[in-house]
């Protein structure tokens, strides 16, 4: 009797040996395709991390700050954290409207 529960034990604990072990590849597989997925960059963040293409990206920002006429500005400040935005947004639309 004691011979049979031996063999059952044995068989049982080299299952859990073996069958956790396929278990915990598969597991971790998914662990690092996640990763993976989570790596991938965006195209246009990758652009301006790679050196090589920065430099187009700056030219292109450069021609078109060129086309912008930058002589004729007006610096527009924004409501303040504690300010109601649409009152001020009022406001300042109404002081435009006065200075036109």
């Amino acid at each position: 009797m004691l011979s049979i529960i031996k063999k059952n034990l044995k068989g049982i604990f080299t299952l859990l040996v073996v069958g956790g072990s396929f278990g915990l590849r598969e597991f971790s597989q998914i662990r690092y395709d996640a990763q993976k997925i989570k790596k991938r960059l965006d195209p246009s963040l990758a652009a301006k991390l790679n050196p090589q293409k920065q430099a187009v990206i700056l030219e292109e920002e450069y021609e078109k700050l060129k086309e912008k006429n930058l002589d004729e500005w007006k610096n527009i400040r924004g409501p303040r954290p504690w300010e109601d935005s649409r009152e001020y947004q009022e406001q300042q639309r109404q002081k435009l409207s006065k200075g036109s």
